[in-house]
Parts: C-alpha cells; structure tokens; sequence
C-alpha cells in the first residue's frame, strides 16, 4: 500500500508525515512523534492505556489509524500540562490523592478524565465510576482514582469562580 501524507497538530505543534494508512495513531505517536506517555497495553480498545484527546474527545490511540487524524489536534499526556511545566488540575489531584501507582495505566486516566470533566465539571460518584470504567488498573483499587476525579473536579471548579 502506498503511504498517506498527513497533517496534525500534536500538543499545540503542526507534524507533516507520510505513514502507512494501517499506523495506528498510538504508534504514530510514540514512533514517529517520540511521544511515549501514550501506553499500549492490550491493543483492543479495552485497556485505556492508550488513551488520547482527539479534537478533544477520548479516544483509544490504539483503534484509531493516525490517517483518520489527518487535520486534527491531538493532545497526548505530554501535552495536559500547561506549556511551563505546571501540571494540570487533573494531574495534579492523581499525585496528590494517590491515584496512581505503577504508573502504567497513568496517562490514559488522565487523558480521559480531562476529557470527561470537560463535558460534566460537577460529577457525581456514580457518573465518575461510570466514565472510568474505560480505563484498567490492576494496582490502585481505585478509590484514589475515584477521590484524584472528584478533587480534581472541585479544583477546577474554583479556578472558574
């Protein structure tokens, strides 16, 4: 098959490449981009770990082909994180509630739940284990998880005040 030149803005930066049609988007990222936080763990869309923010919607890196993300944004957990270095509402509660531990898992919580308190900023318990049941985590338990979104919540929530 003949390769397909692309466009996308990856963190706020314009990439031009020409990848095979059947490169996944998370192995764009991480091979051609150098963008390793983008993690592959089971390569079917169950996991979460592969998790990026597409024209700021979730997506599973891993089934999209990075040609379907020819003209769009695309923000990796690289790119959560204000351009100086200070980390975002959402990453900054996963660190200061614990809701991490190997760290494998990380980068997709925080991608999807940046996505998912966007469009619900006042989530109740029930809402927020519903919208990280996409994701997997085999170390936490989830309860620091669960308490990183709802801190995480609040945080943004004063900042908008």
């Amino acid at each position: 098959m003949t390769d397909i030149d692309i466009e996308v803005r990856v963190n706020g930066r314009a990439r031009r490449h020409r990848v095979p049609p059947r490169l996944t988007l998370a192995d764009y990222l991480r091979e051609i981009c150098g963008l390793t936080g983008t993690h592959l763990g089971c390569e079917h869309g169950v996991c979460g770990a592969c998790t990026v923010l597409l024209d700021g919607q979730a997506v599973r890196g891993c089934l999209v082909l990075a040609v379907q993300a020819d003209g769009a944004e695309v923000t990796t957990v690289e790119g959560i994180a204000s351009p100086d270095g200070h980390l975002s509402p959402v990453q900054a509660a996963f660190r200061d509630c614990h809701g991490l531990q190997c760290g494998f898992c990380t980068p997709g919580f925080i991608t999807s739940v940046t996505a998912f308190l966007q469009e619900s900023p006042d989530p109740s318990d029930a809402e927020i284990r519903e919208a990280l049941s996409g994701n997997v985590c085999r170390c936490t338990g989830y309860q620091g998880i669960v308490k990183a979104v709802r801190t995480a919540a609040e945080s943004i929530a004063k900042e908008s005040a």
